[in-house]
């Protein structure tokens, strides 16, 4: 569906688009740029598919995951308002890498590979700026390797929430997103059954409540301590 979101009146101001491509150089591009809705569970990017160009998430909330070992799925980053998916694809290879599911009803804006191309060539602003953006993915990368290599199962959880907490917030007390315990594990890159074990042991510390998928932080200075050393900070 393309009912198309204008960017001009865009609320996303962290998007690179609308922070780099509101003049009249931008506007016939901008105007090439498609919408497609994703309900919530649907996958708009399939891992192995042909490219086909750049999403921004407009609104709503999505999982970028990739095959590991055993056809186990890793979700690799979790994304929201204004962020780019589909970026490790461009510019290197043919066929998407990753996967990318709605984990709620989510708009998305699209720019195919020849109009990011003619973009990026055209407006000098925007090709920095995504010049940035690699840079701190690269960074980003490397600090998640070093981490999950160095961290214990229940540091690996707690990590992932507070990741989480950061990205999305709090709304009466529990986070602004519901992950099922597997999307948990995937995303921490352990088990389900670690997680659940993990969990269990923070609530009956306190640090943390839950009621179904929805978890809530109790302690968040304490979570902070048990990672501190690892610098959780970092990825945010």
């Amino acid at each position: 569906m393309n009912n198309k979101v204008d960017c001009q009146a865009c609320s996303n101001e962290n998007c690179i688009i609308k922070q780099n491509c509101l003049t009249e150089v931008a506007k016939p591009f901008l105007e090439k740029k498609l919408n497609v809705n994703a309900r919530k569970g649907q996958p708009f990017i399939l891992e192995g598919a042909p490219v086909h160009g750049l999403y921004f998430v407009q609104k709503g909330k999505v999982k970028v995951g990739k095959t590991g070992i055993n056809g186990r799925e890793q979700i690799v980053r979790l994304c929201h308002d204004g962020e780019i998916i589909g970026h490790r694809g461009f510019g290197v290879g043919q066929f998407y890498h990753i996967s990318a599911v709605a984990i709620e009803d989510v708009v998305l804006c699209n720019f195919s590979n020849e109009v990011i191309n003619d973009m990026l060539k055209s407006i000098p602003e925007l090709s920095y700026s995504m010049m940035l953006f690699y840079a701190e993915e690269l960074n980003r990368s490397e600090n998640k390797v070093r981490k999950i290599a160095q961290m214990t199962v229940r540091e690996k959880v707690i990590d992932a929430i507070l990741y989480i907490n950061r990205k999305f917030g709090m709304t009466k007390s529990f986070l602004n997103i519901q992950l099922s315990r597997k999307e948990i594990a995937d995303f921490a890159g352990t088990t389900d059954e670690q997680v659940i074990r993990v969990i269990s042991s923070l609530k009956k510390e306190g640090i943390v409540v839950a009621q179904g998928k929805k978890i809530g932080i109790v302690k968040l200075d304490k979570l902070k301590r048990e990672i501190a050393e690892h610098n959780f900070f970092i990825d945010s």
